[in-house]
């Protein structure tokens, strides 16, 4: 509910406050840079507050820790009031994870610490009053199979991806039939309400559509969305543009479910090479999956999927995560607009060669490529724009 980032402070500032047992009078925050980016410009669920302080202290003074990330599905006029007027101090560490909140509330001698990271609901750090309830490796999360299927998806091929769709279990195909009902009805909300930028106005339907549930989300529609990679705007891309697609094709259902969770282990596989918050666009790798889900329901082979995948790769390499905000919608529209297009050229047996820039001779080497360019180039690009935006708050 609500933009991914704010939703983790929330939790987060809920379960310090649980923790101390009382309200506290006062709030530390301490996160990564790309936390601060991703929550600074972004609109909260029910309310008019923005900003990753305002979320945590929402979620102290009345969150419930249950809701999980639906935290800031219901708020009360008692909980914003209190949120806005107690002190809530942040501070940036440079030697954290991306995906890393630490929340300390106190309350006269009172004290209560809560970490988040790793994965956007996983707390990896608890303390009350001095006495450490938890301690797990900060950047480390999950079963050893759920470690097994991030070391799989940081190596997975396309071909691969591509031989478990054809013979997924049903539920799994279940799972992405209602991740697209839950982002289209938040598209299609989105049409009838008044959100952002209002990019889905002038724009085909698909990409539209898209553009539209993202004006809603970070504009703080209550609504709920299925995510991918920690990220809504990657569900929504990998979701509606498809179902758009497939309901205009006629589609069987089982083919749609297919396609569907084709694109979504794409975006999987894509964010397990660079890290779920980076300085390159989710919309943009999410929307490579798009691509793939596109030549699949047109009856694609395996070559063009490549073809289309390289293409993206050769066109939008470089789009740079400003953090979440309502400019999201814009970046979703160009990257749909472009998968499709990747997609009339594949299916046209036409991509670039590994003669063009970073493109690599596969699909499975442009991955490289883009995991390369995640680590290695653009860690100073994410300094740089951070350092833009806490400058505009000066």
């Amino acid at each position: 509910m609500g933009c991914t980032e704010p939703a983790a402070s929330a939790l987060a500032g809920a379960k310090a406050a649980e923790l101390l047992g009382c309200e506290p009078s006062s709030l530390q925050v301490f996160t990564s840079r790309d936390m601060v980016k991703n929550a600074m410009g972004v609109g909260l669920p029910n309310c008019a507050l923005k900003g990753i302080q305002a979320a945590v202290a929402l979620g102290a003074f009345g969150g419930d820790s249950e809701r999980g990330l639906s935290i800031l599905s219901t708020l009360t006029s008692d909980q914003i009031q209190k949120a806005s007027s107690v002190r809530v101090s942040l501070f940036i560490d440079d030697h954290v994870p991306p995906l890393y909140i630490r929340v300390i509330a106190k309350c006269d001698d009172r004290q209560a610490i809560a970490v988040i990271s790793g994965e956007h609901d996983r707390f990896s750090y608890l303390e009350q009053d001095g006495n450490v309830l938890r301690s797990l490796a900060v950047d480390t999360c999950g079963t050893e199979l759920e470690k097994e299927d991030e070391l799989f998806l940081d190596h997975v091929s396309v071909e691969e991806l591509l031989g478990y769709v054809e013979h997924a279990p049903q539920e799994a195909l279940d799972m992405v039939l209602d991740a697209k009902k839950t982002n289209m009805a938040i598209a299609l909300y989105a049409l009838e309400h008044d959100y952002g930028l209002n990019v889905a106005e002038a724009f085909s339907l698909g990409s539209a559509l898209a553009a539209a549930a993202s004006d809603a989300r970070m504009a703080g529609c209550p609504l709920p969305v299925i995510i991918n990679s920690g990220s809504g705007n990657q569900g929504i891309t990998l979701t509606v543009p498809i179902a758009v697609v497939g309901e205009y094709l006629k589609s069987s259902e089982e083919k749609l479910a297919k396609a569907l969770l084709l694109a979504q282990l794409v975006g999987l596989a894509l964010t397990a090479r660079k890290n779920r918050l980076s300085a390159l666009c989710g919309a943009f790798t999410a929307a490579i999956g798009t691509a793939c889900g596109f030549v699949y329901l047109l009856d694609g082979t395996l070559a063009q999927m490549d073809g289309a995948f390289n293409t993206m790769v050769g066109n939008l390499t470089g789009i740079i995560c400003d953090g979440a905000k309502m400019t999201c919608a814009l970046k979703i529209y160009s990257c749909v607009e472009a998968a499709a297009f990747a997609c009339k050229l594949a299916v046209k047996n036409l991509s670039p060669d590994s003669e063009s820039g970073i493109v690599g001779r596969s699909s499975s080497e442009s991955m490289d490529f883009l995991k390369r360019i995640s680590h290695e180039g653009m860690e100073q690009t994410d300094k740089t724009i951070l350092s833009i935006m806490l400058g505009k708050q000066l």
